[in-house]
C-alpha cells in the first residue's frame, strides 16, 4: 500500500499486475511472496485501520523532534498547531457509512498540524455531517502551546477549556460576536495594525461560557487591503505577532492540498469504513516517513522532488542520497562532435 502512495496505483488491480511485473525485486522489500488482489482486498477489509494509526503515531512522535528548529512564520518559541478540517468526497451508494448530503457521502480529516515542518499530530476521520467543532474535545492540550484556527471553531466554552488548560488559541471574531471595549492599547499603524484592545463578551451566552477577558487585534493586510479582527487570550506577545500568528495558519491549507495532490487520499481501494481509513493512515505514514528521511539524510530538495524520485527508484537498490546526486550532476560534454543528432536542419 505503500507502493501504490510513492506510485499513485489507480486500483487494487493496479497494484497487482505492477508488483508482478517486477516480481524479482520484490524480496528485498520484504515482500516474500505473491502478490494477489484478495489479498489486498481481503486485508483492507478485516485488518484494523488502528494497526497503521498506531504506526503513523510512532512516526510522528520521530518526526516531530527532527523539525523542533524549523520557523514557524512569527518570531516565536512556543510550539503553534494549526487546526482544521478538509473534505474528502465519497460515493455515497457505497460508502453509506459515511453521509454528507442527501445524495452525496464525504468523510473529514480534522488534522492538528504543527507548524515547525508541517507535521501532523493529531487525525480524527469522521463522516462529512459531523460537528467539526465538537473534535476539540479529543484534542489532548498543552499547556504554553498556541493553538490557531479560523472563525469556524469560534466556540467560547470549548476556547475558554483551551484558556484553562494554560494554552493559547489565535482564531478570528465573528460578526455576531457582542462585546465591550475595556481598554485600548497604542499600535504602529504602519505594519498593518488596526487596534488591539482587551475586551469582555457581553452576549447572554457567552459572557457565561468566557468570563474573563480576551484580546481584538485589528490588521488591515497591505497587499490585499482586506481588514482582519483576531481574538486571543494571550495579552504579552506584541499585537504584531498575533496578525503573524493567523498568516502562518495557512500551512495547513497547504498540508491538505499538498497531499491532495500527492498522496493517493481522493479515491479509494475499497469502499468500507476500515479500508478508507487504512488507505488515509497508510498515506499519512509515507508522509511521515518521507519527511524524516529527508532530515535524517540531509537532502536539500524539496519534499514534492524527494516524493517524486522515490516514486522512480522504488526498486532501486542504491542508496537514496547517490540517486539524488545522479539527479543534480550534470553531463560534462567534452566533445559535442561525438553527439549524435536527433534531426539534421
Amino acid at each position: 500500500m505503500a507502493f501504490a502512495q510513492l506510485t499513485h496505483r489507480e486500483s487494487l488491480r493496479d497494484i497487482e499486475f505492477c508488483l508482478r511485473a517486477v516480481s524479482s525485486k520484490l524480496y528485498h522489500l520484504g515482500i516474500r511472496g505473491r502478490v494477489a488482489h484478495s489479498t489486498l482486498a481481503d486485508a483492507n477489509k478485516l485488518r484494523d485501520w488502528r494497526v497503521y494509526a498506531d504506526l503513523a503515531k510512532v512516526l510522528i512522535e520521530m518526526a516531530r523532534p527532527l523539525y523542533a528548529d524549523d520557523p514557524v512564520g512569527a518570531d516565536l518559541e512556543h510550539t503553534v498547531y494549526a487546526f482544521d478540517a478538509t473534505t474528502i468526497d465519497l460515493s455515497l451508494s457505497l460508502s453509506p457509512w459515511a453521509p454528507h448530503t442527501h445524495s452525496r457521502g464525504a468523510i473529514k480529516m480534522h488534522t492538528l498540524l504543527d507548524l515547525r515542518g508541517s507535521i501532523p499530530t493529531f487525525i480524527a476521520i469522521t463522516h462529512g455531517r459531523s460537528n467539526d467543532v465538537a473534535v476539540l474535545d479529543q484534542l489532548r492540550l498543552e499547556p504554553g502551546a498556541f493553538y490557531v484556527m479560523d472563525r469556524g471553531y469560534v466556540h467560547f466554552k470549548r476556547l475558554f477549556a483551551i484558556h484553562q488548560a494554560g494554552a493559547f488559541f489565535v482564531t478570528r471574531t465573528e460578526k455576531k460576536t457582542r462585546y465591550e471595549r475595556q481598554y485600548s492599547r497604542s499600535v504602529d499603524r504602519g505594519s498593518g495594525l488596526r487596534m488591539d484592545q482587551t475586551i469582555r463578551l457581553t452576549g447572554e451566552i457567552t459572557k457565561r461560557t468566557y468570563p474573563e477577558a480576551l484580546r481584538c487585534v485589528g490588521y488591515r493586510d497591505p497587499v490585499t487591503g482586506k481588514r482582519f479582527r483576531f481574538l486571543t487570550n494571550n495579552f504579552l506577545l506584541p499585537p504584531l505577532t498575533i496578525a503573524q500568528l493567523y498568516q502562518a495558519r495557512w500551512s495547513i491549507e497547504v498540508f491538505f492540498k499538498w497531499i491532495k495532490q500527492h498522496l493517493h487520499i481522493k479515491s479509494f481501494y475499497g469502499n468500507s469504513e476500515n479500508a478508507v481509513k487504512t488507505q488515509i493512515w497508510i498515506a499519512i505514514s509515507v508522509y511521515l516517513l518521507a519527511a524524516i528521511a529527508r532530515k535524517k539524510l540531509g537532502i536539500a530538495v524539496s519534499l514534492y522532488t524527494f516524493f517524486q524520485v522515490l516514486g522512480m527508484t522504488v526498486f532501486e537498490k542504491s542508496p537514496i542520497l547517490e540517486v539524488l546526486q545522479s539527479a543534480r550532476s550534470t553531463i560534462a560534454h567534452t566533445n559535442e562532435a561525438n553527439q549524435l543528432n536527433l534531426f539534421d536542419f
